[in-house]
């Protein structure tokens, strides 16, 4: 099956054409980017068609773009050839728990969807582990922004889930119908990779892969984007991870 990268893992080791050589030799058939690689979209295009890579979907960050700048998203996403648009967090200082404010992100969300579907393109969320934080009104900001955008994606992030303190293979039976994209990285056990943020390389950690795959698979999920938010090495994070994942 096609495997994609996310490429803001490769971010402290450009430059990017020797990257994507090297993801490509390795066996990926896809990409995922974001902002780092759409100064010149027609140019990094070029790059993508030279190593045989395809880009189906993009992070876009922030969100405010698609309301102020929308043209120019969705001209970048035509250049890279996207199909999928996630929007993957907001700010820092919008990082609480408050229902208000996660009802009001999820009601905007909501509303560029619809001028995305209309453009002709996916559009989606993408998690971290602050969705999960409990609001004062014992709700999860995560259910709060599904329930107000009804009708975009879900890019489940699941290893950020598990940093959330929150089951992903309960989010996965219980969203089945909203995931259609995933992130597969890894947790490390406690006290290692502390360089790494605590990250690991795939098949490398602590998560159940085999059963998540399983679980993911079966709600429908069909582009999976490898990811590690800190690796010391790209190349051996990449290497790792997709000879695992060819396992699960």
């Amino acid at each position: 099956m096609d495997i994609s990268f996310q490429l803001y893992s490769a971010r402290e080791f450009t430059p990017w054409g020797p990257v994507l050589e090297r993801l490509a030799e390795l066996g990926y058939t896809q990409v995922e980017g974001f902002g780092g690689n759409y100064e010149d979209a027609a140019g990094f295009r070029k790059l993508l068609d030279a190593n045989g890579l395809t880009m189906p979907s993009g992070h876009f960050f922030p969100m405010e773009q698609f309301e102020t700048d929308f043209g120019k998203v969705i001209d970048t996403a035509g250049a890279l050839g996207m199909t999928r648009l996630f929007v993957p967090a907001v700010p820092p200082e919008q990082r609480v728990s408050d229902a208000a404010l996660w009802q009001s992100i999820g009601e905007r969300l909501e509303a560029i969807g619809a001028k995305v579907r209309d453009a002709g393109l996916r559009f989606g969320w993408h998690n971290h582990d602050f969705e999960f934080a409990v609001c004062a009104d014992g709700r999860l900001p995560m259910d709060i922004l599904l329930e107000a955008a009804p009708t975009i994606e879900w890019e489940a992030d699941i290893a950020w889930i598990a940093r959330g303190g929150e089951d992903p293979l309960k989010w996965v039976a219980n969203h089945a119908d909203r995931i259609t994209t995933a992130h597969v990285k890894d947790i490390a056990p406690e006290g290692a990779c502390l360089d790494e943020d605590g990250w690991a390389d795939v098949g490398q950690g602590t998560l159940d892969w085999k059963s998540l795959m399983s679980a993911l698979r079966g709600a429908g999920v069909d582009l999976f984007v490898m990811e590690h938010d800190k690796p010391s090495d790209y190349d051996r994070f990449a290497r790792r991870s997709i000879e695992a994942f060819r396992t699960f």
